[in-house]
């Protein structure tokens, strides 16, 4: 905010080094034009004015170049007044100047000679016509007038006159030409109008001849209407009926009173500035790394002159001392991951001592198993919590794919900070604490021995044998390991042990800044924090943000600003309704919000790592619904709650009651018939909800239903399911099978199953104790494992796994999350799989589960624009209201996702038995990187699917003999190949 540029906020010698960094640059910013190179030029100088200043003192505050430039404008105005003043009093005024004021003086002469003419001869001084037409030169108007010239806006006669005019620093309007010349004038120029934008500063309106600001804003004219932002982005001013002639010509200097507040324009902001929202930042400066090997100065120690023995001998024993000092192990060594070396900056900041600068070198013996992704991660984690990418900032967030090794490159990064150090060979750190899920605490435990022993390192996991207690009693052991649920219930004890390094494993658990495990982690006194995440975005941006505060926080401003600033912009501009201004804005504040979490944000895709893996095939099944599924969908809809939902009729409309039973259905209807049945013997209905919602299904079910029999025929999924499993025992016998839910009732089901057809299987879910959940994962990669099926929760042990056991993995039904499937169903496909990946999706055709699927695309989207900004250029669109239709069932259709896709391959049967070959050439929406839809009324991104492979399940030959076992129980099937080679 501009209070930090307030002359009283900056001390003598703050002024002083900013007029020395201004002087060699005073010729360009004192130019006064609207040039667009000029203006450019003068952006440039002020960020190169601000990024020096900024390196100059370790206890200054870091100044924006906007505050610097507001800083500079009062100086100037200061040494006008005080050697005006000065002269009345003073004869001999040079010698009672202040420094500020000679140094100003000295760079401007002009200012001098100015202030010093008679008082009266300024008050009588007039500026020609000729002055105000630009005849002059802007030194000629400058050595007319000592204040900023300045000319009077007029609103037009037919437009109610708002409270603005233009003045000068003495409240006078400025002799302009009459009325009616001027508005004749500009009806025979009829100016094509345009968008400026400016840097101004602000106050409430005073008639005080010292103005005391009061805050920084963005003042926009567009036409013959100003607009006033401040720097969270919300309006604090309007005012229209302005010449658009006079608003063209704002320029440095000049004052205007708008919406009941007085503003002066500080400079011009570049369109580009304003779209990206760069102009609303408060200042992220990133810092500027040195190649290792590169010659560094050390800072001289500073001791104090009392001695000449204290200091000679001070300076030998630092001689001595450095020649002591060595990497830990040799940076010249072939394939040695050497740590980036500090700038002069840090040096000055954090070494204070001048101890010399050692080389960081990560351990041979990891680097050595390393790939090149992950060397490159270490690098990146290295210089965020060193504070080397972002001035004063220690957080990171690394937001790698699952598979990709983020386990790795944290044990590198905590290996080598606790065993070395960058100023004189001492420790980064001393003691780490790694928060995650309670199923991944033993497996970071195995990590930490896999890579480096049981002897170099020691690592506490806290469980229900090993307490806090034991942790904080032992010097042994450098690294905790704890979950969420037990942090927040030691939080007391955690909270008196100083820790240097927080990693989140599954970090976006912390998306909610409320929460008490978001609250706790915050109040933990440790500014080195990373977050591991392999979903950086999971329904919307606010949860971005609340990731970004939690490791820098404060880089993105307060939430309102960053709503205002980004969410707004990015969010409208996806809508099928936005107009191009709100599209271009959107990309750019996309690609800037890109740009800013860049500097500590690292995500790279699958992609880096598919060259080392075996082939992936990934199919989403629209299975069947059987008759009676349909005949209860049609009754739960025709219901009297769900029609009073779709109307709107009723007050907190239980929308998600309807959900639910709709999504039970699709799994199974003997799901929906124990609901009912238990709710009519607790007898807990809701007399305006649950009871309305099943009233007469049971009538629908026939007579000798009951809930606890295997009925394999009354469920779409569980028909296809069933085949499918025969299909892989037969065809792959030496294969195993993962098997998802995210229900533990539907996994009680799938367990049925399983004993239904003799197939042997274990299981991980909620009620699995912690303590065993690693045990039973080992056990089933294990090749000599008797069981063919992995029934898992995705609740439970979605996340963090490696379940490379299995080459097939079968997602039975989909969450509302998009990352909770994601996580899921990258179990499989990950380092130490040898067979090909088989990844299978099952929707019930028509229903709300198809709808489900469509809003996670919705939510991806949202992640590429940010995350993977490099993935919008293909995006296709859905209309919003086609995400309206929950509670519709589509009988008639084969498949809505392909439906609204306007996909033309399926148009006719006679192009049915295309071959997976001729899809890429002759299929109509196969869309290449440059194909544009301009008519598309879309917002979803959907442009995967069109690159996907189409069946219908009337195919006559599928190109896969697992789907051709189970094509006559499904309507559709899109397919997707990653590194297709010959298949194992």
């Amino acid at each position: 905010m501009v209070g930090k540029a307030r002359s009283s906020n900056f001390t003598l010698s703050e002024k002083l080094d900013l007029l020395k960094l201004v002087k060699p640059y005073v010729k360009i910013l004192e130019e006064h034009t609207n040039k667009h190179s000029v203006i450019v030029e003068k952006n440039k100088c002020w960020d190169i004015i601000a990024d020096n200043y900024n390196a100059i003192g370790v206890d200054r505050p870091p100044r924006t170049a906007q505050g610097l430039r507001t800083l500079y404008k009062r100086l100037k105005e200061y040494a006008k007044q005080e050697l005006l003043q000065q002269k009345e009093s003073h004869s001999d005024y040079k010698s009672s100047i202040s420094e500020p004021t000679k140094k100003v003086v000295e760079m401007i002469p002009q200012i001098s000679s100015v202030c010093l003419r008679d008082r009266s001869s300024l008050q009588s001084a007039s500026i020609d016509k000729e002055t105000l037409a630009g005849a002059c030169s802007p030194q000629a108007v400058l050595d007319h007038h000592p204040a900023a010239v300045t000319m009077e806006l007029e609103p037009e006669e037919d437009v109610k006159p708002p409270p603005s005019l233009i003045v000068d620093s003495q409240q006078n309007p400025v002799h302009v030409e009459a009325p009616e010349v001027a508005r004749r004038k500009e009806e025979q120029e009829e100016p094509d109008y345009f968008t400026k934008y400016f840097s101004v500063v602000w106050c409430k309106a005073s008639k005080k001849k010292h103005k005391k600001w009061e805050g920084d804003a963005v003042l926009i004219a567009k036409g013959k209407s100003l607009v006033l932002k401040d720097m969270e982005g919300k309006d604090i001013g309007k005012g229209t009926g302005y010449k658009a002639k006079d608003l063209e010509s704002l320029t440095e200097g000049q004052t205007l009173m708008i919406g009941g507040k007085q503003i002066e324009v500080m400079g011009v902001i570049l369109v580009e500035d304003f779209k990206s929202g760069r102009c609303f930042q408060s200042g992220v400066t990133a810092s500027t790394t040195v190649p290792p090997g590169s010659s560094q100065t050390t800072m001289k120690p500073f001791c104090t002159p009392i001695r000449n023995i204290c200091k000679s001998s001070f300076k030998e024993n630092l001689l001595k001392d450095s020649q002591s000092y060595k990497p830990r192990h040799d940076p010249n060594a072939p394939n040695s991951l050497v740590m980036p070396h500090p700038n002069p900056s840090h040096q000055q900041m954090f070494n204070k001592a001048g101890l010399p600068v050692i080389d960081v070198v990560v351990d041979p013996y990891i680097v050595n198993h390393l790939r090149p992704h992950q060397k490159e991660g270490i690098v990146f984690l290295y210089e965020c919590v060193m504070g080397m990418r972002v001035s004063d900032r220690f957080g990171a967030i690394l937001a790698d794919e699952m598979g990709l090794g983020k386990t790795l490159q944290c044990i590198s990064l905590v290996w080598t900070l606790l065993r070395q150090g960058l100023y004189g060979c001492k420790p980064i750190i001393k003691r780490v604490l790694i928060v995650t899920p309670g199923s991944l605490v033993k497996n970071w435990k195995y990590e930490f021995q896999k890579w480096l022993g049981s002897e170099r390192i020691k690592v506490f996991p806290v469980d229900q044998d090993h307490k806090v207690e034991e942790f904080i009693n032992s010097p042994l052991y450098s690294v905790l390991i704890i979950s969420y649920e037990m942090l927040l219930r030691s939080f007391d004890l955690i909270q008196t042990i100083e820790f240097n390094l927080l990693i989140c494993d599954e970090g976006h658990r912390l998306k909610n800044s409320s929460i008490k495990t978001t609250t706790a982690l915050v109040n933990l006194s440790c500014e080195k924090r990373i977050i591991l995440t392999g979903t950086p975005i999971q329904n919307d941006l606010q949860e971005f943000y609340a990731l970004i505060d939690f490791v820098n926080p404060g880089i993105l401003g307060p939430l309102s600003t960053f709503r205002k600033i980004y969410e707004e912009p990015i969010i409208w501009s996806r809508e099928p309704s936005a107009i191009k201004e709100e599209k271009e804005l959107g990309e750019k504040r996309a690609a800037e919000l890109t740009r800013l979490t860049g500097l500590f944000i690292l995500r790279r895709t699958q992609e880096i790592i598919n060259k080392f893996l075996p082939p992936k095939k990934e199919t989403i099944l629209f299975c069947r619904p059987t008759a009676l599924q349909l005949e209860l969908y049609r009754k739960l809809l025709s219901s009297r709650i769900v029609k009073s939902c779709l109307q709107g009729v009723l007050e907190n409309s239980p929308h998600l009651i309807c959900i639910g039973a709709l999504k039970k259905l699709c799994n199974h209807p003997c799901l929906l018939f124990k609901s009912i049945k238990e709710k009519e013997c607790s007898g807990t209905f809701d007399e305006h909800e649950e009871s309305n919602l099943y009233e007469g299904l049971v009538n629908v079910f026939p007579q000798d239903y009951t809930s606890t029999a295997f009925a394999e025929a009354d469920s779409g999924k569980l028909q296809v399911l069933a085949k499918l499993l025969t299909a892989i025992r037969e065809l792959s016998p030496a294969e195993r099978v993962v098997l998802v839910s995210n229900y533990t009732q539907t996994l009680n089901i799938l367990q049925e199953m399983c004993k239904h057809y003799g197939y042997s299987y274990t299981r991980l879910d909620g009620q699995t104790p912690v303590s065993q959940r690693q045990q039973i994962v080992d056990s089933f990669n294990n090749k000599f494992s008797p069981a063919f099926i992995f029934l898992l929760s995705s609740k439970a042990g979605g996340v963090g796994l490696n379940l490379f056991g299995a080459s097939h993995l079968i997602l039975y039904d989909i969450d509302w999350n998009p990352a909770t499937d994601i996580q899921a169903m990258a179990r499989v496909w990950r380092d130490g799989q040898k067979h090909t990946v088989h990844i299978y999706r099952l929707l019930t055709t028509g229903s709300i589960e198809e709808k489900i699927y469509q809003r996670q695309i919705s939510k991806q989207d949202i992640s590429g624009a940010v995350v993977d900004l490099s993935k919008t250029s293909e995006h296709i669109h859905f209309s919003t209201e086609e995400l309206r239709n929950l509670f519709i069932l589509h009988e008639d259709s084969s498949c809505v996702t392909h439906d609204l896709l306007e996909c033309n391959c399926m148009g006719k049967k006679d192009h049915q038995n295309l071959s997976a070959a001729m899809f890429s050439t002759f299929r109509g929406c196969q869309l290449g990187k440059n194909h544009e839809k301009p008519t598309s009324k879309k917002p979803l991104s959907m442009s995967q699917l069109m690159q996907w492979k189409h069946f219908s399940g009337q195919h006559q030959t599928v190109d896969d003999p697992f789907l051709e076992r189970i094509k006559e129980n499904v309507t559709f099937i899109f397919q997707n190949v990653t590194n297709p080679v010959t298949s194992s």
